[in-house]
């Protein structure tokens, strides 16, 4: 299925990270916080400005990003467990 987010909004796969702490010790999946960073997998065309001209997003499909703990919408499209947010949702991209 081929999903295309509407005006200002992006669809973001959670990148897991790792479930291990710095002296070992592993993290069942119940106790892990989710992961703030993800991968954008698809973003809408932009939003319209005062003017009505349509102003594209910053960030790309491909771009790691760090969005806020309780950003977006959970959805599960194809299997795979989606956020759709806001661009404003997002603070910033990686580098």
């Amino acid at each position: 299925m081929k999903f295309r987010p509407l005006h200002d909004r992006v669809v973001v796969k959670r990148i897991d990270e790792d479930q291990k702490t710095a002296g070992g010790i592993i993290i069942p999946d119940t106790a892990a916080e989710k992961p703030q960073t993800g991968e954008v997998v698809a973003v809408g065309p932009g939003a319209r400005g005062e003017d009505g001209k349509i102003e594209k997003l910053d960030v790309k499909s491909g771009d790691t990003v760090l969005f806020g703990k309780w950003s977006g919408t959970e959805v599960k499209l194809d299997g795979d467990d989606l956020l759709i947010m806001k661009e404003s949702d997002i603070m910033g991209v990686l580098q």
